[in-house]
């Protein structure tokens, strides 16, 4: 019966980290260690004050295979993808053994408590204004696509333009 166990094990592992290459093969890496991430946020706050948008973090690894779910779950629904692209820029944040990237989790309020992935929403000046656990977006072995909407439409930059609430 042990052997029977350890075996199962075995091919569970096996089956979650087949599952994790056939999305990196797909992507390639999302996540970037060497990357300057509080340069690449920086560029991206810039951007998003032009357009007139929020960034979206997402902060896990290439290691995480519900990163690699999440990731998948948006860009293959056309709502939730055209939501996205409407209201925000989308910004990959690493953490692994490589760079944990201590410093600007430190200063998000260190969003890593809730586990990976986890989803920070920053306004075109920076500011930490919401912290999503993913865990509270799922349903069953998935994600929720009305929890996901849910969320991306109450913290898009329109949600929070006070002209959006004028009679």
């Amino acid at each position: 019966m042990k052997n029977f166990i350890s075996l199962l094990g075995l091919f569970l592992l096996l089956l979650v980290s087949s599952q994790n290459l056939k999305a990196q093969k797909s992507y390639g890496d999302l996540y970037k260690p060497q990357a300057d991430a509080s340069a690449d946020i920086d560029q991206l706050l810039s951007q998003a004050k032009t357009e007139g948008k929020h960034v979206l973090v997402q902060v896990g690894g290439n290691w995480c295979v519900w990163c690699y779910r999440f990731h998948d779950f948006v860009k293959n629904d056309e709502e939730l993808q055209a939501l996205v692209d409407q209201e925000y820029l989308v910004y990959h944040l690493n953490y692994s053994r490589e760079n944990k990237n201590e410093a600007l989790l430190a200063k998000y309020s260190f969003p890593q408590r809730f586990g990976f992935p986890v989803f920070l929403v920053l306004d075109a000046d920076g500011n930490l204004l919401h912290t999503q656990d993913s865990a509270l977006l799922e349903s069953g072995d998935g994600y929720d696509s009305k929890k996901v909407t849910q969320v991306f439409k109450a913290w898009a930059a329109s949600a929070l333009d006070p002209a959006t609430y004028t009679e």
